[in-house]
């Protein structure tokens, strides 16, 4: 046994060497590990990156509507925001009309000071924006751009409309001109940053006798959402229909900036799902809601219509009165949203 592994031995030596021999004879370099790419680093954000990113955003995304293109138009998108640009591209080839193209006065920025290596990275942009060829147009967006790695690009992920008889919260800014973001659990400002949406949604399906009344107030998109619900029913009612409205929260992102006085100017959004149903067999199917029709093929298969509506925010949340002091209510300032998806279920079986 010795014998044979000291002729083992030899041979990969032997072998070893003439590898070696013929390498130096032909003259091929020797083999080299391949180079492993180095991470990408991240960029610390400032109102130059901030800036940047939305005119590339402004820029490509005209390229888009300019060329009708839904795809490349929901590249620059995510979240809610990417749902509501396929449904506005596929509304414009229902009706027959071009897509919108718009217009952006000089943005004011709005950028948290975030960890350099935390993500996602993400500011807050307010300009005048006006809809190409349409007089008067103009109102007050405010977006929300989201970065959510070193190695992605950045992404407006929520878009809505300043109310046109609402003021713009004033955000404060450090001297270095960086905005203050609040967490999730901020308990300064009267509702906690992320409970803004969920109150409201309470409101919705409930009303101003609501207990999430007390800390919200009525308007068009609270209390007015339950009367519009309630409306809406009635007339479901009179065709032998059933209707039923429910506003959830999404999974999409939120956003809290500090305001003036200890406030805080939230962004976030809801879903909005109904449910239209003709329960006995002889009922006429129900109607295609006309805000719909373009995500439907014209047909009812079953007795059922489902929608879901992606609904973007932005409200005003006053800080938490100090004891002896009346408490301030929270205020929804800007709204907008669309029909985003549509379906008609067959009938289920029995």
């Amino acid at each position: 046994m010795r014998r044979i592994s000291r002729a083992v031995v030899a041979v990969v030596v032997l072998l070893a060497a003439a590898g070696c021999a013929e390498e130096k004879k032909s003259g091929a370099p020797p083999s080299t590990p391949m180079p492993t790419p180095s991470p990408t680093l991240p960029v610390p954000l400032t109102s130059q990156v901030a800036e940047k990113a939305f005119g590339t955003y402004v820029t490509d995304e005209d390229v888009a509507r300019a060329a009708g293109d839904e795809r490349l138009a929901m590249t620059w998108t995510s979240g809610g925001q990417t749902l509501l640009t396929a449904a506005e591209f596929r509304k414009a080839a229902f009706d027959g009309d071009p897509v919108r193209r718009f217009s952006y006065e000089k943005p004011k920025l709005y950028v948290p000071k975030l960890k350099p290596d935390g993500y996602p990275q993400w500011f807050v942009a307010s300009v005048k924006r006006s809809v190409q060829g349409e007089d008067e147009s103009e109102r007050t967006a405010l977006m929300a751009f989201i970065l959510r790695s070193p190695s992605d690009r950045w992404h407006l992920t929520m878009t809505t409309l300043l109310s046109k008889k609402a003021k713009e919260p004033k955000v404060v800014l450090d001297p270095e001109g960086y905005a203050e973001a609040l967490g999730k659990d901020d308990t300064s400002v009267v509702i906690r940053p992320r409970d803004v949406g969920g109150i409201q949604a309470t409101i919705a399906a409930e009303g101003g006798r609501s207990v999430a009344a007390k800390v919200m107030r009525p308007g068009a998109v609270t209390t007015g959402y339950y009367q519009q619900a309630r409306r809406e029913k009635k007339k479901a009612k009179e065709k032998d229909l059933t209707l039923q409205v429910v506003y959830t929260a999404t999974p999409y992102p939120y956003f809290a900036l500090r305001t003036e006085h200890d406030g805080a100017f939230v962004l976030y959004s809801l879903f909005r799902s109904t449910t239209l149903v003709a329960k006995d067999p002889k009922t006429p199917k129900p109607e295609i809601p006309s805000e719909a029709e373009h995500l439907l093929d014209g047909t009812v298969e079953g007795n059922e219509i489902d929608t879901t509506s992606v609904l973007h925010f932005a409200a005003l949340d006053p800080a938490r009165a100090k004891k002896g002091k009346t408490q301030s209510k929270a205020s929804v300032i800007a709204d907008d949203g669309a029909v985003s998806k549509a379906t008609t279920p067959p009938l289920k079986k029995p």
